[in-house]
């Protein structure tokens, strides 16, 4: 059976569309601090189903004490436990975040490696994670996909997909060279601010007009 034909944005329409996003914010960042790739790291794993926010309010606090992966393991389960408690999963999160810290202790000297294949071999690291990683980190051209990405890239017609791996491939693929950099940043910061779930701001959108959602939202009464 063959799968309908989704709409999707043509290669002039996703030109125009990422001039807008870059015009807007040159230099996107994501909302996670820290000051290391293995920070960066810890901080990512933690945010897994909770807010950058939450994470960002328990790692001002933990990584002055357990900043390194040394420091990590010294701290264990249980101390580091004290400082996440107010994170989703903390319990499953402080194992993986110990376990990935003693790993990169016994295979990599300490140092976060920038093969995908060693970062998803570590505890608690998925593509997803792996690909925040290789781009923020490292200045790769990945893209990470969450549910802010795969939102947006599915209501404009920017790369549908049934999946994540669909819609990173159609990106990947679709977007120009120029801004595969800083695309994820743009499309998470757009999906978390501009193209919510429950009601979009369709009437400020700044794409909006290059959008093929159907079901655009009018002004606020």
């Amino acid at each position: 059976m063959k799968r309908p034909k989704v709409a999707r944005l043509g290669p002039a329409q996703r030109r125009r569309l990422f001039e807008r996003l870059r015009a807007a914010n040159p230099t996107p960042r994501g909302e996670l601090q820290y000051r290391t790739p293995y920070q960066l790291l810890v901080a990512v794993i933690l945010s897994a189903q909770a807010t950058d926010r939450s994470v960002n309010l328990a790692t001002r606090k933990l990584f002055p004490i357990a900043g390194t992966p040394a420091r990590m393991v010294e701290l264990g389960e249980a101390g580091l436990a004290e400082y996440i408690r107010t994170i989703g999963l903390w319990r499953a999160k402080a194992r993986h975040v110990v376990a990935m810290s003693r790993l990169l202790l016994e295979r990599h000297g300490g140092e976060v490696p920038r093969e995908r294949a060693a970062l998803e071999a570590l505890p608690g690291v998925g593509r997803k994670s792996a690909n925040i990683l290789l781009n923020v980190a490292f200045g790769e051209s990945t893209i990470a996909v969450d549910t802010h990405v795969f939102r947006v890239a599915n209501r404009t017609g920017l790369a549908p997909g049934r999946n994540v791996r669909e819609v990173e491939d159609g990106l990947l693929a679709g977007i120009p060279a120029e801004f595969r950099r800083d695309a994820h940043h743009w499309l998470i910061l757009h999906g978390r601010h501009v193209c919510t779930a429950r009601r979009p701001a369709c009437a400020t959108c700044l794409i909006a007009d290059l959008c093929l959602y159907p079901d655009k939202t009018g002004p606020a009464r």
